[in-house]
């Protein structure tokens, strides 16, 4: 195991912060890139990630890991700096209200202007090509604050792996994941040994989360230039929500990293016999076809149905209470599915998206993720 260490832009003086990776294996095969906690404030990844260190020391000291794995269990120092009268606020850079999971470099655009002429007929060395570009494109950054040589420090760790895990979590939440539906026949295992509640696919949810600009690009340059030049899948990218924030325990997170393990034995990047596929919990839905419960007016949250369950449409998700008035209002859901994900308040305001549902069906359009 090699670490390394990454310099980020000091944002004052007599301050300095770093992202730190630790590499296993020697390279030359597949890779494959695993960050934890890039919202600060969702810890069950970085719990995880520290699990899925120690498993692959031991796999690695044993001959077993083909190729490289890079782990990165800290992915936002910047975010766990931020502390606010006592508690942890990692999602938003605090100077710019920037989502630390928006805004990454579009690797479609640095790589555009020169690479039709490096493409020819051989789909190996046309992924060879785009990922030198992408290098090489990211190289010749200039981030000019912190949060960007975060971001930029994370993708050129990751920019040319074959496999990106990107480990998060929700207010309240079962285990889900999202991934680009054109990679869904490569994630599905992933999905059954993490026994994800809710498998959701976008091609662009828009916004540049991490997971999507490692995956959308190839999407976009075989949209460009499919019909003459074979162009593959270069990253099979995924969000893996590991259920609510305070769902931090050894139980889990030994569950999760051997989830993880069983992944990349079935994928060979791992030397070993892969475990027999679980069922698949529910199908695969398209992230349109999620409902966004909302409370149309304030007051005390009363769930009536618990995350990770299925819900038909037109049964009671939620009261909210006026304790000054005795309204009660109760929110149905309008799509049969999953509720995958719930807000951890229990008072809402007028507006506020209380919960979401994994309808089989696309009903929206535009941003697709929350801010």
């Amino acid at each position: 195991m090699q670490t390394q260490n990454h310099p980020l832009i000091a944002p004052a003086l007599g301050t300095a912060r770093q992202i730190t990776s630790f590499h296993y294996g020697t390279g030359g095969a597949q890779k494959v890139y695993v960050q934890a906690s890039l919202h600060a404030d969702e810890l069950p990844g970085m719990l995880t990630a520290w699990v899925l260190k120690r498993k692959l020391a031991e796999l690695e000291a044993a001959g077993r890991i083909r190729g490289e794995i890079v782990v990165v269990p800290v992915a936002n120092p910047v975010g766990l700096n931020q502390q606010w009268l006592g508690h942890l606020v990692g999602r938003f850079e605090s100077g710019t209200a920037q989502n630390f999971n928006r805004n990454f470099y579009d690797l479609t655009a640095l790589v555009l202007p020169g690479i039709e002429a490096q493409l020819g007929p051989d789909a190996d060395a046309n992924r060879r090509a785009i990922r030198t570009a992408m290098g090489t494109a990211l190289a010749a950054q200039k981030p000019k604050t912190e949060l960007d040589s975060q971001r930029l420090a994370l993708q050129r760790l990751s920019y040319d792996a074959d496999i990106v895990l990107d480990l998060h979590c929700d207010w309240e939440a079962a285990l889900h994941i999202y991934t680009n539906p054109e990679l869904w026949p490569e994630v599905e295992p992933l999905s059954r040994y993490l026994d994800a509640k809710a498998s959701l696919l976008a091609l662009n949810s828009i916004g540049n989360p991490f997971d999507e600009i490692h995956s959308f690009c190839w999407t976009e340059l075989r949209e460009r230039f499919g019909k003459r030049f074979p162009i593959p899948h270069g990253s099979i990218s995924v969000t893996v929500e590991l259920r609510s924030q305070r769902d931090v325990s050894h139980d889990f997170a030994e569950r999760d990293a051997q989830g993880i393990v069983d992944y990349l034995i079935h994928r060979g990047v791992i030397e070993g016999t892969a475990t027999p596929l679980p069922p698949l919990a529910f199908p695969a839905t398209p992230l349109a076809g999620t409902e966004p419960i909302v409370a149309p007016a304030s007051g005390v949250i009363v769930f009536r149905a618990d995350y990770g369950t299925w819900i038909e449409a037109g049964a009671p998700v939620a009261d909210i209470v006026n304790p000054l008035t005795d309204e009660v209002h109760t929110l149905r859901s309008t799509v049969s599915g999953v509720m995958y994900a719930r807000h951890s308040a229990r008072f809402a305001t007028a507006g506020m998206e209380v919960a979401r549902i994994a309808g089989d069906r696309p009903i929206r359009s535009g941003s697709l993720l929350s801010l």
